[in-house]
Parts: structure tokens; sequence; C-alpha cells
């Protein structure tokens, strides 16, 4: 397997905000329900990402070696160059009575990375993120059906409730939305929530 490289974010450059719109736009463009719709231009996936970063959001990129996986080619010696392929958000809840609890957001995969462990990776790091932050009751929401849907469940997610006609699809249409919730131990594992 390739070797992807996870970085926690504190201020998006405009090579990584390129990348992170072209991401956008295509995982939006393979159905990903994002909260964008099919065709998403890219200045408006830029404009989104230039406004990601503030107080209680912690963004988190997989970036894999472009050549990755292209053969190498003998006596090659260009440098090679990195190039995000997922991303996920961490968001804090900041209400008095939430301060054991925050959320996870657009998590996206590039579709010619999905099934190759990215996005293990991501939600791993953002669990970690929130553990360190004194988060251990965390949530995120999807569309029914989903392939992500396999994901958290086998990441020890818990299918907390579904809504239906919740959101447009990036098509168009409407769907139900899952909503996950797994509460953390201290070092990290699964727990059982408080009654």
């Amino acid at each position: 397997m390739t070797r992807i490289k996870l970085d926690e974010v504190s201020r998006i450059d405009n090579a990584a905000l390129e990348q992170l719109s072209e991401l956008l736009v295509r995982v939006v463009a393979t159905g990903a329900a994002v909260s964008f719709l099919h065709p998403l231009p890219f200045a408006e996936a830029r404009d989104y990402w230039t406004g990601v970063l503030r107080p209680g959001v912690f963004l988190v990129t997989a970036s894999a070696d472009k050549s990755a996986d292209r053969p190498e080619t003998s006596g090659s010696t260009a440098p090679h160059s990195q190039q995000i392929v997922g991303t996920v958000q961490l968001h804090l809840a900041g209400q008095p009575n939430g301060m054991h609890r925050a959320d996870i957001a657009k998590m996206m995969v590039d579709p010619e990375w999905q099934r190759r462990g990215v996005g293990r990776a991501l939600l791993d790091r953002a669990e970690e993120i929130a553990l360190r932050e004194g988060r251990t009751t965390l949530i995120l929401d999807t569309e029914a059906g989903a392939p992500s849907n396999r994901l958290y469940l086998s990441a020890g997610w818990r299918e907390v409730g579904r809504i239906p006609e919740y959101a447009r699809s990036s098509s168009g249409g409407l769907h139900s939305t899952v909503y996950y919730a797994k509460w953390l131990a201290p070092d990290g594992s699964g727990r059982e929530p408080i009654p």
C-alpha cells in the first residue's frame, strides 16, 4: 500500500487551497453528500476552503506521492511531490454543556484513493485530536446507503438515528441521513455510553 501522510493543517496555503478545491469538486461529482450539489463550480469550492479554519475547527489532510501509482522510470531524479487525496474536519462543540462533544465533518477521499485505508486513517486521526481536546462523545452524519456507512460501522461507530428527506444528494434528489455516534475511552478505544 502507498504510504499516506497525515497533516493537521493550521494554515491553508495556495497550493493546498487549489488541491482541496479540486478534491471537493471531484467528490461532489461522484455523488458525495458533503453539503454541495453537482456541478460544483471551482470558485465556489475555493470560497468554501478559504473560510474553513476558525476557532474550534481542526482540519486534517491525507497526502500521497503524486507518482505513487505510476511505475518508476529508470534514471528518474525528479523530486516527488505530494497530492492531497483526502480530508476530514473535527468541529468542537462550543456550548457550555457540550464541552465533551465534537462533530466529524466533511470526510472526503478522492474517488481514485477510496478503499485504500485513507478514510480510516483520517477518521482515526480525528478521534485522536478529539481526545487531545478532551472530547469523548463524537457524532457525524452521512447519506444513508453511501459507502462511508461501512467505514463508520467497521470503526466502531454506532447508528443512533435516521432522518428521511434530510438533505439533497449531489444530484439534487432528497435522501435520508444516518447519524452515528462514538464514545471514546481515555485510551482511544470505543466504550459504552453512560446511560
